[in-house]
């Protein structure tokens, strides 16, 4: 039997703005995955501990502030200091196109903007989470 995915939905930074990512992780829910939501306004530091404490296979942030690069390079560099380069880290919420390829190369694995099909999102998150078991 196949362990469910665990999946960490965080809000990192002040925005307070919530329903998006309570979508997503209801869509998780629905697909069968394990969902830890952190709630609002984390750390970077909060949602690596959260997502080493809790064992996650995967992190996907919710950012409407327009701090994604910032917040995302900090959640990349705390998750290798810990160990946790296994743990791949999604982000959804108001990021620019052109900022998308500078979110990737920095090691982002999906980026998702508003009006994304929650289907697509659990389809990327299964097949990322299952390609990364059987490397």
């Amino acid at each position: 039997m196949r362990r469910r995915i665990r999946v960490l939905i965080a809000k990192p930074g002040l925005d307070g703005h919530e329903a998006g990512a309570k979508v997503v992780a209801r869509a998780f829910m629905e697909a069968g995955m394990e969902v830890i939501y952190t709630g609002l306004r984390q750390t970077p530091e909060m949602i690596v501990q959260a997502a080493l404490q809790e064992g996650v296979d995967i992190i996907g942030l919710s950012i409407l502030s327009g701090a994604h690069h910032e917040l995302c390079s900090r959640v990349l560099k705390l998750l290798s200091q810990e160990g946790l380069e296994n743990v791949a880290l999604i982000v959804g919420g108001i990021i620019p196109r052109e900022d998308i390829p500078m979110l990737k190369e920095i090691g982002v694995k999906g980026v998702f903007g508003p009006g994304t099909n929650t289907r697509h999102v659990v389809e990327f998150v299964r097949t990322l989470v299952t390609t990364a078991a059987s490397a």
